[in-house]
């Protein structure tokens, strides 16, 4: 069985729509208006294994942050309706992604508490048309909507695009294996305690 959801967020602010299947098959159709976030949600979704599609509208003539982070939240809530009760997941996952002169390192705990450490810098305010700190804005939703703790670093790097490609690239890897399913434990959820909260 496909686990899959498609969750919409309308707020005064932004208007989105996301459609997510975790057995996915690369299809990842995205438009938020910022090419450089499409760009690097595409690359998620694809490490990812999923199906995605992410349609949004926002106050950009404000700035970007709300659009960006709201997707977070979407996209998130989307991904932690696909997995139900979690029972059977592998819960953890964890990748390091090369990218030429930078790499990226990525690990996401499906647990149920919501966090984000996030040690990762950029040289310019702008990665192609997106403003580079709303980045850390949208990993902040993710981790809220996912209720994920989620990890990831930029130990080394010089060019902001590939550091930035490899950062989206190292979750969606990280998040493949977190949600992937142990035909061993297929019953059990991943906890000692028995739920995940």
């Amino acid at each position: 069985m496909i686990r899959r959801a498609t969750v919409v967020r309308r707020t005064r602010e932004t208007d989105i729509r996301v459609r997510v299947a975790l057995e996915g098959k690369g299809r990842v159709r995205v438009a938020t208006g910022i090419g450089f976030f499409d760009h690097m949600l595409s690359a998620l979704a694809l490490h990812g294994g999923l199906d995605l599609d992410l349609r949004a509208q926002g106050d950009v003539h404000v700035d970007q942050h709300h659009l960006v982070e709201d997707c977070g939240i979407t996209l998130g809530q989307a991904l932690r309706e696909a997995l139900g009760d979690r029972r059977g997941i592998e819960r953890t996952g964890f990748f390091a992604f090369p990218m030429e002169e930078a790499l990226a390192l990525a690990a996401v705990d499906l647990g149920g508490r919501p966090l984000l450490v996030c040690r990762a810098s950029f040289r310019r305010a702008r990665l192609g048309d997106l403003e580079a700190d709303t980045i850390t804005e949208f990993l902040r939703g993710l981790t809220r909507g996912l209720l994920a703790d989620l990890h990831v670093v930029l130990p080394y790097g010089w060019n902001d695009h590939h550091k930035a490609e490899a950062l989206f690239k190292a979750i969606g890897k990280a998040l493949k294996l977190a949600v992937s399913r142990d035909g061993r434990y297929r019953d059990v959820i991943p906890s000692t305690k028995g739920m995940l909260t």
